[in-house]
């Protein structure tokens, strides 16, 4: 394949910038297509929690999962929740999401595919955000995952399924933890340090940036929401939004949650859903963690951010267009407070900030990054999940390379979407 084509990219997420940033490198013409702001509060991109863990190997479901789907159902404030009135619509998707962790070597396939994607994520960052001019927003400095005991830890398969994929990591008994987190709750006395991973100190900022940088780079930008792609043949014709259409030689489909109406435009009704995401910001908090962490009984990730202490996590399927349950970051804020006890409990609402939106899934917690079937004029990028922000770096070199007919740095049969279809 020729380079210099004109390519859309649809989605102004991490994903859809980056792509736009190295599709430029291959000498390729670039239109993103997004309806909303680059790094806006609409963005899954925006909420993310920040961590840059290139451990995130783990997929959402493991070995013995389905035996808590009664509950699921039954708490719609747990750090899993499915509303009922949405079952019906998600069962296909459900049943496949159980199916993909039912063995352990099922969870390892995927473990060794999603490490080939974020290994070395930090420092692809990085560059990136030098290049963009805001290299301040990558930290390189190390996660931690804090436990109530060893047992917790030693009885993880995640674990030990990272160890077998090459992270490596330090171990922290309860005297150590306290030296390095003070005001973290006693009830903690075991925790292990990624020193490979990072965070980003303002997601929302970050995306931005990178997509000014690709603007000024040479990128147009079109704000117009795309409803579905148009082939002659083989041959991709234009992306069709909703004031018109935009002619082009390749289109890159990046549009996160909102990706599956284009994917069936061009005949692959790939299996996406929403799981539904919410974080909770503290502004000017007194305490806090001196380094990123994850707690591993509230399934929650705390990371310091430029507007404050943010906590994030848990998963609520209920599709697109439910409105929010925000008790779920009610639930969010009180784990916080309850892992940090200095806190105070009564933190006035206007420094309390809370944010809702969509994690793209595919149900076996690998994304889609390929060609569609009808036309190798198009390539998918989307449906991350939990390493959206982590995954993007490596994802838009990917989304480069399959433009311009090179050879992927990576396998990408894991991620292939044919594999649902």
């Amino acid at each position: 394949m020729a380079t210099g084509r004109h390519v859309a990219i649809i989605g102004a997420g991490a994903v859809g910038v980056i792509s736009a940033i190295e599709a430029l490198r291959e000498g390729h013409r670039v239109t993103l297509i997004d309806p909303g702001e680059p790094g806006g509060e609409q963005a899954a991109s925006y909420g993310n929690a920040g961590w840059l863990s290139s451990h995130s190997v783990i997929p959402p479901a493991e070995p013995g999962i389905w035996k808590k789907v009664p509950g699921y159902l039954m708490d719609p404030l747990g750090p899993l929740a499915i509303r009922w009135s949405y079952l019906p619509k998600a069962l296909p998707w459900l049943i496949r999401y159980l199916l993909s962790g039912w063995t352990p070597a099922r969870v390892e396939k995927t473990a060794f595919a999603l490490r080939d994607l974020l290994k070395d994520a930090p420092l692809l960052h990085r560059k990136l955000a030098e290049e963009a001019g805001v290299p301040e927003l990558i930290e390189r400095n190390g996660v931690m995952h804090v436990f109530p005991s060893r047992g917790n830890f030693d009885n993880d398969l995640g674990w030990r399924l990272r160890k077998k994929v090459g992270v490596e990591w330090l171990e922290l008994n309860a005297d150590e933890m306290r030296q390095r987190e003070p005001d973290l709750h006693p009830r903690y006395t075991f925790g292990v340090v990624v020193e490979e991973a990072g965070r980003c100190r303002d997601p929302g900022a970050y995306v931005a940036a990178l997509a000014n940088h690709a603007i000024a780079s040479g990128v147009t930008h079109v704000r117009a929401k795309a409803t579905g792609l148009r082939l002659s043949g083989d041959k991709l014709v234009a992306v069709v939004t909703e004031t018109g259409e935009i002619a082009c030689d390749a289109a890159v489909v990046a549009a996160g949650a909102r990706s599956k109406q284009l994917t069936a435009s061009v005949g692959d009704p790939l299996p996406l859903e929403t799981e539904r995401g919410y974080h909770v910001m503290i502004e000017n908090p007194e305490v806090g963690p001196r380094s990123s962490m994850m707690a591993s009984d509230a399934k929650m990730v705390v990371n310091w951010t430029n507007k404050g202490l943010r906590a994030a996590g848990t998963v609520e399927i209920a599709g697109l267009e439910a409105a929010p349950n925000w008790k779920r970051a009610e639930i969010l804020r009180d784990h916080l407070i309850g892992m940090f006890p200095k806190l105070p409990k009564d933190i006035p609402a206007s420094r309390i900030k809370a944010w809702f939106g969509h994690r793209p899934s595919m149900p076996d917690g690998r994304p889609c990054i390929g060609y569609a079937r009808a036309s190798r004029d198009i390539v998918y990028a989307f449906g991350h999940g939990h390493v959206g922000l982590v995954g993007s770096a490596r994802t838009g070199r990917l989304v480069a390379q399959l433009l311009s007919g090179k050879q992927p740095e990576i396998p990408l049969l894991p991620f292939a979407p044919e594999r649902f279809l």
